[in-house]
């Protein structure tokens, strides 16, 4: 809302980034405090919120950023975050004896420098194509970056991530999905709300306005709620692992809707709602399987390092979905052929694939194989 230089803009989203780590901490909270029954309920029910809340807040920020400019919305966010801030403080419980406070500050550093390289190389094609060398000295930078950090999580007696218990093959394979699987559904969610925003001029695309354009996203909000409210009750009979691959079958069919058919706005619409669906469901799903093998006091360390990755997932499929229409945009044109729309499409088919197999894989394994 302050006139600031762009620096405190980055500040900003810094904070807005360790914003997020408080997610995994409510799971913490719940699992710690709450009977067993109603925990992974309320778990599968925050992990959802997390994600489908943007369906509201997108339009609703573009809305007051049309009305009363970017302070306006920015506003906004200040408010709700003080509502937030106030309700945790008057109803948050304290946490069990015995756990520790310290923040592992070294394995938090370096993490972060790890995944700015991993993020920076994703989005810069220019430097891959005429500057190898450093693209690569940078990537091998990066791998180093993420061997220091595991090796200080291992001898620190307070790590910011288990990673002896992110070994346990369930807990990386439900990793290994989530990654990809968030390469792909957030490819999906660029690529409509993208394509939506794209003037008639250049042939296709509706050329709505910010506002309009996030209106888009409510089907995707609205679907992934009913969703997540549903997963609880179909685990009783469905395992875990299997409902991730149903989700994430479920994603595909959302990309094979919009490579098919994207003509009108009832196409996006249905596709975003099918989008929504398979993210809710996939999203409840996700404590499921980690926290059948991670010990409660262990809850906010597991889920945390499986919302980093999903973030790196996300930003992952925003940064493959920006490399392939850029590769579809012509010279001296200013959007990209329609035909890059459906080979992004056709990679997010391929990416929730291979998600729908590594689920599978997870739930082929016996439960003695599972289980700590």
């Amino acid at each position: 809302m302050l006139p600031l230089p762009f620096a405190w803009l980055l500040a900003g989203r810094a904070a807005q980034g360790v914003g997020l780590g408080l997610t995994a901490l409510m799971m913490g909270v719940a699992r710690d405090h709450l009977p067993e029954e109603r925990s992974a309920a309320v778990i599968a029910l925050i992990s959802v919120v997390s994600i489908i809340g943007a369906g509201v807040g997108y339009p609703l920020a573009a809305l007051l950023a049309e009305l009363g400019g970017v302070r306006a919305a920015y506003g906004l966010g200040l408010v709700v975050t003080a509502a937030a801030l106030l309700t945790a403080w008057r109803s948050m419980p304290e946490a069990p004896e015995g756990r520790s406070a310290h923040v592992d500050v070294a394995g938090a550093v370096v993490l972060a420098a790890a995944l700015l390289l991993v993020l920076f190389l994703a989005g810069e094609r220019n430097l891959w194509s005429r500057h190898l060398a450093v693209a690569a000295g940078l990537a091998v930078v990066a791998v180093v970056l993420l061997c220091v950090w595991a090796v200080i999580e291992l001898r620190s007696t307070t790590p910011l991530v288990d990673v002896r218990a992110v070994r346990h093959p369930a807990v990386a394979g439900a990793n290994l999905a989530m990654v990809v699987g968030g390469i792909g559904m957030y490819l999906l969610l660029t690529l409509i709300t993208r394509y939506a925003q794209t003037p008639h001029g250049a042939g296709y695309g509706f050329g709505l306005t910010t506002f309009v354009a996030g209106l888009v996203l409510i089907p995707f909000s609205v679907l992934g709620f009913v969703a997540g409210k549903l997963t609880p009750r179909v685990r009783t009979r469905i395992a875990d692992p299997l409902l991730l691959a149903g989700s994430a079958v479920v994603v595909g069919g959302g990309f094979a809707l919009f490579a098919a058919a994207r003509s009108n706005l009832a196409e996006l619409f249905a596709a975003m709602g099918v989008l929504g669906f398979g993210v809710g469901g996939f999203s409840a799903a996700m404590p499921g399987v980690i926290l059948a093998v991670t010990p409660k006091s262990e809850t906010s360390s597991a889920m945390s390092f499986n919302y980093v990755v999903r973030s790196v997932g996300y930003s992952l499929g925003s940064a493959v979905g920006g490399l392939i229409l850029a590769a579809g945009t012509g010279p001296g044109h200013l959007f990209p052929d329609d035909s890059a729309y459906t080979t992004a499409a056709l990679v997010g088919i391929g990416a929730m694939a291979i998600t729908t197999l590594t689920s599978l894989a997870l739930a082929r394994r016996r439960p003695s194989e599972t289980n700590p």
